[in-house]
């Protein structure tokens, strides 16, 4: 890690690291010691093949069964309908970021299981964020995806200031395919900027070039007090690889490996977001 971004690194998941007691559940590297579960797929989800040569695992996500409503999609997390306080980092913060290796594996998007129509496939492909402090297990703070915009698929980031309001989307113009082509592991980075209401997205260290979906004041940042914070609720936890990590029920899953993702509670510069990247690139 980035010795300048290790001090607000609040969550780590390098899928290396499995409980001793519980190998379906992974340790938290960064500060928080927020553990969390591979729903579904328990240790089998940990494959070899890491990202970079620094890393010997990554993890499987992924639908198991198309044609049928169900919950048994692999994906990762942790919930908690009161909040989980181990992320309380993330509580009336000016910022966010995440960042983390992707590699897409298998058919995306996936047919929407809970849909009779076999022509129905799902409006996004979950990546990884951070919930609300309402949500439901759907909802987020900060998330770093894939969801349908204009009709494209397009990479997005996807952040909400205020519990239960308005959330913006900043999406990257580059087609999805370009930005993350089958069988090639990517460095994503997506920051939240809450008290300017300014979003960025970055491939490889580099920043990409996108639009905001809605105009005006969507985070209601305009006017006092200053500055302006997420709300002041530890988030409901983190989800990876889909929605609902309680696994109540399924939503936008992803077919890819997934690798060293991190959550942080503040902004990481452009240079700082290059340097990680530059900084894990060298051990390949």
């Amino acid at each position: 890690m980035l010795p300048s971004l290790r001090r607000d690194l609040v969550a780590h998941y390098d899928f290396e690291h499995p409980d001793p007691a519980n190998p379906a559940m992974e340790q938290d590297r960064g500060r928080s010691g927020t553990d969390i579960t591979l729903v579904n797929g328990g240790a089998g989800m940990r494959v070899r093949d890491g990202a970079h040569r620094g890393s010997r695992t990554s993890m499987q996500v992924r639908q198991v069964s198309p044609t049928t409503a169900s919950s048994d999609d692999w994906k990762a997390g942790v919930y908690s309908p009161t909040g989980v306080p181990t992320l309380n980092a993330f509580n009336a913060v000016r910022g966010a970021t995440i960042m983390g290796w992707f590699k897409m594996t298998g058919q995306n998007p996936s047919p929407n299981s809970n849909s009779a129509n076999p022509d129905d496939f799902y409006g996004a492909i979950g990546l990884a964020g951070v919930l609300s402090g309402n949500s439901q297990g759907h909802d987020v703070r900060a998330l770093l995806e894939l969801i349908t915009v204009n009709g494209e698929m397009r990479v997005v980031a996807l952040g909400r200031r205020v519990d239960g309001s308005s959330s913006q989307t900043f999406a990257a113009d580059r087609p999805w395919q370009e930005i993350l082509p089958p069988g090639e592991w990517v460095f994503l980075a997506a920051t939240f900027d809450y008290d300017t209401a300014t979003m960025r997205l970055y491939k490889n260290g580099r920043p990409l070039s996108g639009f905001y979906t809605l105009t005006g004041d969507p985070w209601t940042i305009e006017g006092p007090p200053e500055p302006d914070l997420a709300s002041p609720t530890d988030p409901r936890g983190i989800k990876i690889g889909g929605s609902y990590p309680q696994n109540n029920r399924e939503g936008n899953p992803c077919d890819c490996r997934m690798d060293s993702l991190m959550f942080l509670d503040r902004i990481a510069t452009p240079g700082q977001v290059l340097a990680q990247y530059l900084l894990v690139a060298r051990h390949w």
